[in-house]
């Protein structure tokens, strides 16, 4: 794999993973406001991202298993820095929109 290569590979997972996050805002703004469809609906769209997400990590493990070595540089590190927050904070993202059904039901 060339350094091209590898670059566009680990900002595609920068990118997917950072648009999983970002879903997982939305979703939680969506339920802070009682909009429990529309949180769902940003929680699947934040699975989808972290799906491709995590689609890339496995290519570039896959890469590694089969003796083409990836290049572990700063950025690479950064990229699996934000796959694991994107996973941790959608991950809290799903239970915090059931909280807030839960309370939103309570209260009617």
């Amino acid at each position: 794999m060339t350094e091209e290569e590898q670059m566009q590979i680990t900002m595609g997972l920068i990118i997917n993973a950072g648009n999983a996050k970002a879903f997982a805002v939305e979703a939680i703004t969506c339920a802070k406001n009682g909009d429990f469809e529309g949180a769902k609906a940003k929680l699947k769209d934040a699975d989808q991202a972290l799906v491709e997400a995590h689609n890339t990590q496995t290519g570039m493990l896959t890469q590694e298993a089969q003796g083409n070595h990836v290049n572990v540089t700063l950025l690479t590190v950064h990229s699996q820095d934000h796959l694991m927050n994107a996973i941790t904070f959608l991950d809290l993202a799903k239970d915090l929109v059931d909280v807030y059904e839960k309370v939103a039901k309570l209260e009617n």
